[in-house]
């Protein structure tokens, strides 16, 4: 009988530990599909978000790079002539030259970034005890910084065959393709990383400021309103902040970028860093050189920034709402 009892008490004991275990089990499958989902809508907001953004500001963007990587002096007149006489001489789609390219670029810059983003927000917040809540100041500036740093590695060479399409003309560089080659060929492929590291100098702060000071806004618009969730013209205007904010404090590192992409075709020879400062300040002064464009950055910025931030963040509720009605597996 004593047997009896322990064989009971066993198969009992067998029967309960089954449906722990397969419990277990389900919800490790339940929370990886979910971070799987989290990651795929992550990417393809960020795509949906850069791809609108850019195409929205492509003309002041090509004009700016323009200004950039020559020494005549900008101003709005002069960036409104250029405008127009290009409109002129090659018609209204010339001022989109480039697009292509930048959308090569920038469709998995944008995701990148965006995802990695979200992905370092959830490791920090782990890291910190801040899990599901919005980090604090420290954090919240890292995570901006690395998901820039992350995307802008992996997408360099793009950016540098778009820069190169923006400033030449078009039988010059036929297409994407015919640019690598003819770099690769002519000038060796150690060029397609030519201002790579003032890249990387650059993004931090303005990755990592714009991330900040979106967060920052929605954070405090949060507290002070009562609402969790902002209006879209106030998510345009957070944005249109972060841009401004972003693209101020990182901007002469982007035209030493800019320029040590072009040399090639310019004629000059930029090497460093520090000697393309130089060159730039000796010729064309510290306003009109390395901050060249940035009036213009300044109406661009902001503008293509927070229609970059509101996307996103549009395109996240959009595929949630279609998750929970079924649309979407």
């Amino acid at each position: 009988m004593g047997s009896g009892v322990q064989e009971q008490r066993a198969s009992l004991t067998q029967g309960e530990v089954q449906p722990l275990a397969s419990c277990s089990q389900s919800e490790v499958s339940y929370e990886g599909l979910k971070r799987t989902r989290s990651v795929l809508n992550s990417l393809f907001s960020g795509a949906v978000a850069g791809a609108v953004a850019k195409t929205a500001v492509a003309p002041l963007d090509r004009t700016k790079i323009i200004f950039q990587v020559s020494s005549a002096r900008f101003s709005a007149k002069e960036a409104y002539r250029l405008i127009y006489r290009t409109y002129l001489k090659d018609g209204f789609f010339s001022l989109w030259r480039g697009n292509s390219a930048t959308m090569v670029r920038v469709i998995p810059y944008a995701a990148i970034q965006f995802c990695a983003h979200e992905q370092y927000k959830r490791l920090l917040g782990g890291y910190y005890g801040f899990q599901g809540t919005v980090l604090p100041p420290i954090p919240r500036l890292l995570a901006g910084s690395m998901a820039g740093i992350t995307a802008s590695m992996m997408t360099y060479p793009l950016d540098m065959v778009r820069a190169r399409m923006a400033v030449t003309p078009k039988e010059m560089y036929s297409n994407i393709l015919h640019v690598f080659m003819r770099i690769s060929r002519e000038e060796g492929l150690k060029t397609l990383y030519r201002g790579f590291t003032p890249t990387m100098l650059g993004v931090v702060p303005y990755a990592g400021l714009s991330f900040f000071t979106y967060e920052t806004l929605k954070k405090l618009h949060a507290e002070h309103s009562g609402r969790p969730q902002p209006y879209s013209y106030e998510r345009l205007a957070f944005g249109a902040c972060a841009g401004l904010i972003g693209q101020s404090a990182s901007y002469p590192l982007d035209v030493v970028r800019r320029r040590m992409q072009t040399a090639g075709v310019t004629g000059h020879t930029y090497g460093t860093i520090l000697g393309t400062m130089k060159e730039i300040v000796s010729e064309e002064g510290v306003i009109r050189g390395l901050y060249k464009g940035l009036s213009m950055n300044w109406v661009k910025g902001p503008i293509a920034v927070g229609i970059s931030f509101t996307t996103f963040d549009l395109t996240q509720i959009l595929l949630r709402k279609l998750h929970q009605m079924g649309y979407i597996a």
